[in-house]
């Protein structure tokens, strides 16, 4: 399995049985063809028979539906499957990374990056979710959560935001726990009540399960309600 990671920094890679993942740039200008020819050339020397593909966009029945907001053009009508050669399951990538983190029960995860990540899994049913879009104090929750707002107002006002964010969400999908994934999380110096630190490699733990049996009767009963 080749398990790959579309981010709106980086293009993340991993082979099951490999150690050592691999990386190159994205940003806002990326374009699927540009993604698979990059992972393609990273992936160079390992060997993979099957793809599981997250991309920081709604996804529904492993069709793209919506042009990623932090990417360049060109996601929704891409033949993935043809592109890599192989049978490709494509997920958003916070699901992906949602499926990797999660451990029973109703979970939300979110994922603190260059947007707002947003999944759900509810005792095995995966939802994806786009909260990250939802209206929040003058903007929206994306907006004040992402790598940017830390950037742009500082560690304190990004703090407090991430707290009120979790404090809102958590009371309105009344989860068991939330996971706070993505590479900003890492940047908490404490964690909001309820939550723990999700990991950046749970994307390719998710990646692999997508193709491991008891997943798959969960993901494809009808992918992209369930997976992405």
């Amino acid at each position: 399995m080749l398990v790959v990671d579309v981010g709106g920094s980086h293009v993340k890679l991993l082979a099951s049985g490999e150690k050592e993942r691999r990386r190159f740039s994205s940003g806002p200008d990326l374009r699927p063809e540009e993604m698979v020819e990059g992972a393609l050339r990273e992936a160079e020397g390992w060997r993979w028979d099957v793809v599981s593909l997250g991309i920081p966009t709604p996804v529904r029945r492993g069709k793209v539906i919506a042009e990623p907001v932090n990417l360049g053009e060109g996601w929704v009508e891409f033949d993935y499957d043809g592109a890599f050669g192989k049978p490709t399951k494509v997920v958003n990538d916070a699901v992906m990374q949602a499926i990797g983190s999660y451990e029973g029960g109703r979970m939300l995860f979110l994922g603190l990056g260059t947007g707002l990540g947003t999944a759900m899994i509810v005792e095995g049913a995966v939802e994806p979710l786009e909260l990250g879009h939802l209206p929040f104090r003058k903007r929206t929750f994306e907006e004040y959560v992402s790598r940017t707002a830390r950037e742009k107002h500082g560690h304190k006002k990004w703090k407090a935001a991430v707290f009120e964010t979790v404090e809102r969400l958590t009371g309105a999908m009344q989860p068991d726990y939330v996971v706070l994934g993505g590479g900003e999380a890492k940047e908490l110096d404490e964690l909001p009540p309820g939550c723990r630190l999700g990991a950046n490699e749970n994307a390719f733990v998710g990646g692999f399960r997508l193709w491991e049996p008891e997943w798959i009767s969960r993901t494809e009963s009808g992918v992209g309600d369930v997976a992405g």
